[in-house]
């Protein structure tokens, strides 16, 4: 086990598409983490659905043991995240358990939308920063142009801007010591109470619940009793361990360590994601700062095609919901399609998604009801209602107003579709709020939405007014 002085927690994080999931292969085949009869490409993604779309859907940790050029062997706790805008909350949980990330931009494509979210959300974290630019292979890269674009962005050198080729390998080893170099080791004490932030979890039917933890302070280790903030439940730990391509348990799991922990905990619910995990026997007072509780934006209904397998439903959400905790879900029956869910979700993908995953996983055959939003409506006489079915929505007659949420739309597009976005952007009901020109192709844009307007065919119009050359990326900002 290094000491905590040689290890290094960092997380990948780009726009979708930029060549994350590549780099993450060349790093755990450089660093011997996975032999050459198992690479393959995406190997983190073991979602068939992440392999087919060629997506990161959920983000994943590995561990990787590298001997630096000073001779010294460091472990890096490498966590990959998805890219997609619907998924930017796996990524601000993947923050919270890192001390750095490296932030990869296309060298042909340059600075996009999400880049941009997901640099914002580094930041807010405190982590550090290391730039790399992918794709320097590809024959229309724009090295220096995009070299310029950071340097504006992030006010650092050009020397502290790496430039790589995940796909051939090229710089690899720069990216590693770059890692070693200026990623901080984590801050904690091995000798204070156990606290252990839990950042993700999974359901084993042989095992219980197994949540994947970042130890912060003290340490964990098989025999120990251990407790949650969120619960009073205690449990015995069994095995402690560090994620390598598989589960590889060891001895014991140290503050600054990430790995995951089996204690057989049959709730599902125990295992929060966000809580912290304790010593049952020397509690530590405070807990750690969890995750801000996420708020579904899209809802829809999922109904099982056959009425007997409601059940199968109810169960299904439960064990999906363990390790997506974005997802919401509440009862709810229709007259035509019988008994269902009313599910929350993050976006419209984050819903193909969920519903894939539940027709995959759970072999259930689904029926999904329009998405919508969710309005408050303030009657004349009484409290605000929140409305997120149009069946519950008072009589005209009674309600004295209606808000509904607004996002802050992002666009980044090549500067001869302006008034393609504009157009599409004021037909939408849309409110401009500022444009600035990136370099002399490049322009970005921002617009504030109604939420109601985006959650349909917005990502096709947009695609057909700009070829398919805008990126997009929103965030909620308020009721209005």
């Amino acid at each position: 086990m290094p000491p905590a002085g040689r290890i290094r927690n960092f997380a990948i994080i780009a726009h979708i598409d930029h060549g994350k999931s590549t780099l993450a292969d060349r790093l755990l085949e450089r660093t011997g983490t996975v032999g050459v009869r198992e690479m393959r490409a995406q190997v983190l993604d073991a979602m068939d659905l992440e392999r087919e779309r060629g997506i990161t859907i959920k983000m994943h940790a590995i561990s990787m043991a590298y001997t630096a050029a000073d001779g010294e062997t460091y472990e890096l706790n490498l966590i990959d995240t998805p890219g997609h805008v619907d998924f930017t909350y796996e990524v601000s949980r993947s923050m919270a358990a890192a001390e750095g990330v490296l932030l990869v931009v296309d060298a042909a494509q340059g600075i996009e939308a999400q880049t941009l979210s997901n640099l914002f959300l580094a930041l807010e974290n405190d982590l550090e920063i290391i730039p790399v630019i992918n794709k320097i292979d590809l024959p229309n890269a724009r090295l220096d142009l995009v070299t310029e674009e950071l340097v504006k962005l992030l006010g650092v050198v050009e020397d502290e801007i790496l430039a790589v080729s995940a796909k051939l390998g090229t710089n690899i080893d720069d990216v590693l010591e770059a890692i070693v170099a200026r990623v901080p080791p984590p801050a904690g004490d091995p000798s204070r109470p156990l606290r252990a932030l839990i950042f993700d979890s999974q359901f084993d039917k042989y095992r219980g619940a197994v949540p994947y933890i970042r130890v912060v302070d003290g340490r964990v280790s098989p025999g120990m009793r251990i407790g949650f903030f969120a619960s009073d439940a205690t449990y015995e730990v069994q095995e402690v361990g560090r994620l390598r391509l598989g589960m590889q348990p060891s001895e014991t799991l140290a503050a600054g360590e990430v790995g995951y922990l089996v204690a057989s905990i049959k709730r599902v619910a125990d295992t929060k994601v966000g809580d912290t995990i304790v010593d049952a026997a020397a509690r530590a007072t405070e807990p750690l700062p969890g995750y801000r509780e996420v708020h579904p934006m899209v809802f829809a209904g999922l109904y099982p095609t056959e009425a007997d397998r409601y059940a199968d439903l109810r169960d299904a959400l439960e064990k999906l919901g363990l390790n997506d905790s974005s997802l919401t879900y509440e009862p709810e029956t229709s007259s035509a399609l019988g008994f269902g869910f009313r599910c929350g979700f993050l976006g419209m993908l984050h819903r193909e998604i969920v519903q894939e995953r539940l027709e995959r996983e759970f072999d259930l055959d689904l029926i999904t009801t329009v998405p919508n939003v969710e309005y408050h409506v303030y009657p004349e006489h009484g409290e605000m209602l929140l409305i997120e079915n149009p069946s519950r929505m008072p009589n005209a007659g009674e309600i004295g107003r209606i808000e509904e949420p607004f996002v802050r739309g992002r666009f980044i597009l090549p500067a001869t579709y302006i008034g393609g976005v504009l157009k599409l952007c004021e037909e939408r009901r849309g409110k401009h709020v500022k444009m600035e020109y990136i370099d002399a192709e490049r322009v970005e844009i921002e617009y504030d939405l109604p939420l109601a307007e985006i959650i349909t065919d917005f990502f096709d119009r947009l695609k057909s007014a700009t070829r398919g050359y805008a990126s997009f990326d929103y965030e909620f900002r308020e009721y209005r």
